[in-house]
């Protein structure tokens, strides 16, 4: 099992897009993503410098995606 990387709000959201998703809007400090296919599934990643473990954790199980998905759409 990989373990999380370190990443910041913007790798996440690069990560999300090449995932297939799409910025739907942003307010203040959160990014509101949707994915093409299925638009009923939303995921909200914060814009920091750095995204704590606990977090990015959230945003892959609301994603669907696994570490080691996410790590090859770094």
């Amino acid at each position: 099992m990989t373990k999380l990387p370190v990443v910041s709000g913007k790798q996440v959201i690069k990560a999300l897009k090449r995932a297939g998703f799409y910025v739907h809007h942003q307010k203040g400090g959160h990014v509101t993503l949707r994915m093409e296919e299925y638009p009923q599934i939303l995921v909200i990643a914060p814009v920091h410098h750095v995204v704590k473990k606990g977090t990015l954790k959230s945003i892959l199980k609301d994603a669907g995606l696994t570490v080691e998905e996410f790590v090859e759409f770094l």
